[in-house]
């Protein structure tokens, strides 16, 4: 229902709308224009636009093409979670991101060390990207407690791995934002790139998949993108 390309294209605002419809689409479905705008802290008019730019003439006929995916989404969660990974696989070969994973890599090959944070999924995913650097030479540390004490002895020669599917992880941020006031670069890996996480990097390389949850605390996104980020960084470090 929402490709890469009319993602990328919301504006600030709008990506607030389509924020809330990814984390209320049950609810979305029975909500009046004026109740989704007053819930996500926007215009009516900006609600409009974000259906127009779906591709809808209006909010009723988004709303009805909601339901539907809705709908479509609960008979075939299996091969819509297929089709995600397929999609992402497709849309990652773009220039937007060759520049973007460049720049990461830059600043990879520069540091000294590379420090991975989060917690949970992020946290185990953390440890594998740290391993997969280590493989090639890199030294790098995972970091999956939040409340480990940030050192006066980190520096610009450390860059910091953010991972976080939402981005709005709020131990991770705080990590994050002790690593930003030592001076650090920050690479973040998040599904959303206009997260909090995302706007504290340096450099963010997002994914966009459909998010899943289960009573909105265990979260079942699929990871299948960051795996490959992290496996293609390690590739690039030994060339």
């Amino acid at each position: 229902m929402f490709t890469t390309e009319i993602i990328k294209s919301f504006n600030e605002l709008e990506m607030i709308v389509y924020n809330y419809v990814m984390k209320h689409r049950s609810e979305v479905v029975y909500m009046t224009v004026r109740e989704l705008a007053q819930e996500a802290h926007v215009s009516s008019s900006t609600v409009v636009r974000f259906c127009k730019k779906c591709g809808y003439d209006g909010y009723a006929e988004f709303k009805v093409k909601l339901k539907i995916y809705l709908q479509d989404r609960d008979k075939e969660e299996i091969r819509d979670s297929r089709a995600e990974i397929y999609h992402f696989f497709k849309s990652v070969d773009t220039q937007e991101n060759e520049v973007k994973l460049q720049a990461a890599m830059k600043i990879i090959k520069s540091a000294k060390q590379v420090i991975f944070v989060g917690i949970g999924t992020s946290g185990i995913l953390g440890s594998y990207g740290a391993r997969m650097f280590a493989n090639v030479n890199k030294f790098s540390l995972s970091l999956s407690d939040p409340f480990y004490p940030i050192t006066d002895g980190m520096s610009e020669d450390t860059a910091v791995m953010a991972l976080s599917v939402s981005g709005e992880t709020i131990n991770t941020i705080t990590t994050v934002n002790q690593f930003r006031e030592k001076k650090c670069k920050i690479i973040s890996i998040t599904n959303d790139n206009m997260s909090t996480i995302a706007k504290l990097s340096d450099v963010n390389l997002n994914y966009f998949v459909t998010e899943k949850r289960i009573e909105r605390s265990v979260n079942l996104t699929t990871q299948v993108p960051v795996v490959y980020l992290l496996d293609e960084m390690t590739r690039r470090l030994t060339l």
